[in-house]
């Protein structure tokens, strides 16, 4: 059979996606997060739904800054360093002040570091973002070197 492919549709469509044949590394998802195709590792494939929409806030209730950084709260720092390769790094920040992580690729470079949806973006290559948005976080990622060095806030299981 043929290489694998995305399904293109309308805003809000979801679409699904086969593959068979030999293993091809394939792209993840465009700049902005929204359009994610199946990526091929060695032997082993990932699928899942592809949704071509920005999904609405995975967040379970706001948090504050001021939340993430209260001592004794009930969140835990973890730092990942993400070593992105030809297609990116394989995860979606949005929000604002504080950011958070959209989706993770299970594949990607991301998910292999250990890196989860709803973690609160803290630093970027040592560089403070909780106060910035995600289209300036999302830029100092794609413009930095590619090794990047994330530290999340998580919440813990109280």
């Amino acid at each position: 059979m043929g290489p694998c492919t995305a399904v293109n549709g309308s805003k809000d469509k979801k679409a699904r996606e086969s593959c068979s044949g030999p293993a091809r590394p394939r792209l993840r998802s465009s700049s902005d997060g929204s359009i994610w195709t199946r990526r091929i590792v060695g032997a082993h494939s990932c699928s899942s739904s592809l949704v071509l929409s920005n999904p609405k806030s995975v967040l379970k209730r706001p948090v504050s800054t001021e939340e993430l950084q209260t001592p004794g709260g009930p969140y835990m720092k973890k730092t990942f360093t993400i070593m992105g390769d030809a297609v990116g790094w394989g995860f979606v920040v949005r929000g604002a002040r504080p950011c958070h992580i959209q989706a993770v690729e299970p594949c990607g470079p991301a998910a292999a570091a250990g890196m989860k949806v709803r973690q609160f973006v803290v630093s970027v290559n040592g560089l403070n973002v909780l106060d910035m948005d995600y289209r300036t976080v999302s830029h100092l990622i794609l413009t930095g070197p590619r090794t990047v060095v994330m530290e999340v806030m998580e919440e813990t299981d109280n």
